[in-house]
């Protein structure tokens, strides 16, 4: 059983940062590679970033390569998702979530998820 828990949403003005954090409970934390994604209003859940156990590589949803960087700290069991040059599109809520088979781009391939962070970004 892995718990996470996401923290660092908020409202920011366009172009303008966030950066979410999502704290693991696992001891294994370093056995799973990890994912964010988001939804919005009306929206289906869609695919943010990626990384890897060891960290590298990363990947990235087309929308938010470039402005978004994925990183993870096993020593914190923590995962960041630095978010710059924000648009009002990026609203929705974040959610982290841990696969331990590996990583992927679908919901189908994470095991737990986070009860994610509100992020707004006004015009």
């Amino acid at each position: 059983q892995v718990q996470l828990v996401e923290s660092g949403g908020g409202l920011v003005q366009a172009g303008g940062s966030l950066r979410l954090s999502c704290a693991a409970s696992a001891r294994t934390f370093s056995h799973y590679a990890m994912g964010w994604f988001r939804q919005a209003p009306g929206e289906e859940r869609e695919f943010v970033a990626g990384i890897s156990r060891s960290g590298d590589p990363t990947y990235y949803a087309d929308s938010v390569k470039g402005r978004f960087t994925i990183s993870r700290d096993n020593a914190k069991n923590t995962v960041y998702l630095q978010m710059n040059s924000l648009k009002p599109e990026d609203t929705a809520v974040y959610y982290c979530a841990s696969s331990y088979f590996g990583s992927g781009r679908s919901n189908g391939k994470y095991e737990y998820w986070g009860q994610g962070t509100q992020v707004t970004v006004s015009s």
